[in-house]
């Protein structure tokens, strides 16, 4: 994998100064990591938005169907689809104004990651918050 999915700094950056996260995949299961992942940065005062077509409500926010609906654009969308379809997930968040996309670990798709990048967003992948933010913090 390409090493400017994976810039120390960059991840640094996102997990210290990003306020906002839209998390694609999150709905109202606690066993999923994304719903984990979802509360970990929550809990370390990030506004989170769930993003499922269920629109439930998930953590006390409320969801949404698609990155479109969302009502401000966010700093990070938290990429939680498997690999294949990432992309359109990517290319989604590009077209919202998203600040970054986020892949955890084994979601991984290089190109869209440098669509992302051409678009001016910050991208990780291949990395989880949690054991990001432990090393950092």
């Amino acid at each position: 994998m390409d090493a400017s999915f994976a810039d120390p700094d960059v991840i640094t950056r996102l997990l210290d100064e990003s306020r906002t996260w839209a998390f694609v995949g999150l709905n109202d299961r606690p066993e999923r990591v994304v719903y984990e992942q979802a509360q970990l940065l929550q809990g370390r005062g990030k506004r989170i938005f769930p993003v499922h077509p269920s629109r439930a409500e998930v953590l006390g926010e409320p969801g949404y169907a698609a990155l479109a609906d969302l009502p401000e654009k966010v700093d990070v969308v938290g990429v939680y689809r498997r690999s294949e379809y990432a992309g359109a997930v990517i290319d989604q968040a590009v077209a919202a104004g998203a600040g970054a996309v986020w892949l955890p670990l084994g979601v991984v798709d290089e190109d869209a990651g440098r669509r992302a990048l051409e678009a001016g967003l910050d991208v990780v992948m291949d990395r989880c918050p949690a054991i990001e933010w432990a090393k950092r913090h």
